[in-house]
């Protein structure tokens, strides 16, 4: 027995054809539910009647893309970029190879490529942390965060006022709360 790793769409299709095989639907009804045209309907049932249910599978599943690069382009590009154009963003080194060495390829392509090799860090791992990050302590009661909120809580019933929040840092247990005139 094989296992299929099937999508919420596919797992529905199967359920849908399975109603129009036993004769509770019929393939028009089942084409609208599918939201696919009545002849794209009587394709997927034919390949579900052949295949079962791993007929309304991709068959390009597990194989590469007909879109993708050949790896001896690839592997050239990144090395253009690695020798001459290493400390250049995807743009301008896409620009630049496009016009020195006529390889034309999409910014995103490249920029991606970039940060495959390890060329490019995208913005986020370029970013320096602001801050060191405290790390949350150990024990329940070790530290007790209070913070403050001001906000007409009882809308127009009654002042504006603040809450205090007491949380426990160890198990963000709420430990108190209390509502004061101001901080």
């Amino acid at each position: 027995m094989t296992v299929l790793s099937m999508s919420q769409q596919d797992l529905s299709r199967v359920e849908t054809l399975m109603h129009v095989v036993s004769g509770r639907m019929t393939v028009t009804q089942a084409a609208r539910l599918m939201s696919v045209s009545r002849r794209h309907a009587h394709r997927l049932l034919t390949r579900y009647l052949d295949d079962g249910s791993s007929g309304l599978l991709s068959r390009r599943r597990g194989r590469p893309s007909n879109r993708r690069l050949d790896d001896a382009i690839r592997d050239q590009i990144v090395a253009l970029v690695r020798t001459h154009y290493h400390d250049f963003g995807p743009t301008l080194a896409a620009e630049y190879l496009a016009e020195r060495h006529d390889l034309r390829i999409s910014r995103e392509k490249l920029r991606q490529m970039m940060i495959e090799a390890g060329i490019w860090k995208d913005r986020q791992a370029r970013r320096p942390r602001p801050y060191q990050p405290r790390y949350r302590r150990n024990c329940r009661g070790e530290l007790i965060q209070i913070d403050g909120s001001k906000h007409w809580w009882f809308e127009d019933r009654g002042p504006q006022c603040t809450l205090l929040v007491y949380i426990d840092d160890a198990t963000s247990e709420l430990m108190h709360l209390r509502m004061v005139e101001s901080e």
